[in-house]
């Protein structure tokens, strides 16, 4: 055989005798294909959410007949409340149309929308199609108005997400890569003859993780309020506490997937099995109601979809306390476990 084939083919056995770069070269595609295929799969069109003014020139009489023109198009979703409601549900991206009827049906409505969200340029679409099928005696356009308010602009569903993931990189980067590396270079062995107890270490670990992970958030936080306008509209004491549980869950996360990890491959392999599907179902870059029902009890157990559904309700929303319990029940459940599987299953050597 010659020189050629041999080397070949002993490159080769190589290659299929370790299943971490089996998985990252041929089975991380084929599932990133399958996800992201389950989250933009095709579907019956998307239903266009319209609230419709009660409290406008034509009262609830108009609003009424409104709400039977708009919903004689299947694909429109309709909810009524007076300008207040109606502004803030636009707002926070609840609904993609605000409707005001006009004094009689034949003056024309006044819409009320977002001019970044594409989402809002076929609520209008459908509402106008709605209107001209049924209005008697001609078609007048509407008046346009937009919203200029922060909160309902991508960038406002953006950042939260941001602040997730920079919760999670650092809890798993900052804290498991950091304990594999020293198990590496033989640091812990070292760690191992002194008079020191296997919590503090884990412990130290932790709380120095957290302490980087508050400059880093109120870095992003300086940012995005001095370049994009974005402001926390809720109470801070909930948001810190989410931001502080948030950290802890990932540290500990992290702390468990370098429990018995010996080399930098492999917690590297484990953390990007961690993190990727998070990227993902979580709702990072967008929605993870994209996603098919069924899959939704799993995904709204996820550490990073709690917190960032929990930050996006505080900053956004202007949430306080009530908005918060739920993520951190979650993200405490997901700290503790996985703390306490760290420190039983940790090894030094």
């Amino acid at each position: 055989m010659s020189p050629l084939w041999q080397l070949t083919l002993a490159r080769l056995r190589e290659f299929f005798r370790r299943p971490a770069a089996v998985f990252w070269v041929y089975g991380f595609p084929l599932g990133m294909a399958l996800i992201l295929g389950a989250a933009f799969r095709d579907r019956p069109a998307d239903k266009v959410r319209v609230d419709v003014r009660t409290d406008g020139p034509g009262g609830p009489t108009q609003a009424e007949a409104m709400s039977v023109v708009l919903l004689t198009d299947s694909r429109v979703q309709l909810t009524t409340g007076d300008e207040a409601t109606t502004r803030n549900r636009l707002r926070t991206a609840k609904t993609d149309l605000v409707v005001t009827p006009g004094r009689d049906p034949n003056e024309a409505p006044t819409y009320l929308y977002e001019p970044n969200r594409p989402e809002c340029d076929m609520a209008r679409t459908v509402a106008d199609s709605a209107q001209m099928r049924r209005r008697v005696g001609g078609y007048t356009p509407p008046t346009e108005v937009t919203l200029t308010e922060p909160g309902g602009r991508y960038i406002d569903f953006l950042i939260p997400g941001l602040l997730g993931i920079n919760l999670m990189g650092g809890g798993l980067w900052g804290v498991g890569f950091v304990v594999v590396d020293m198990r590496v270079r033989k640091l812990l062995k070292r760690f191992l003859a002194t008079p020191m107890r296997r919590t503090d270490f884990l412990l130290s670990l932790l709380f120095s993780r957290l302490i980087f992970t508050l400059i880093e958030i109120a870095l992003l936080l300086t940012f995005a309020y001095f370049v994009f306008d974005i402001r926390l509209r809720g109470d801070p004491t909930a948001f810190a506490v989410l931001v502080l549980f948030g950290g802890a869950a990932f540290a500990g996360v992290g702390l468990l997937v370098a429990s018995r990890a010996e080399t930098i491959e492999t917690v590297s392999g484990l953390m990007n099995g961690v993190m990727l599907p998070m990227y993902l179902f979580s709702g990072v870059f967008f929605s993870s109601d994209r996603f098919p029902e069924a899959m939704q009890p799993v995904i709204r157990l996820l550490p990073l979809t709690a917190l960032n559904d929990g930050l996006r309700d505080v900053m956004n929303d202007g949430a306080g306390w009530e908005a918060a319990v739920r993520p951190l029940a979650i993200l405490t459940a997901w700290g503790v476990v996985s703390f306490l599987l760290a420190f039983r299953l940790f090894r030094w050597r």
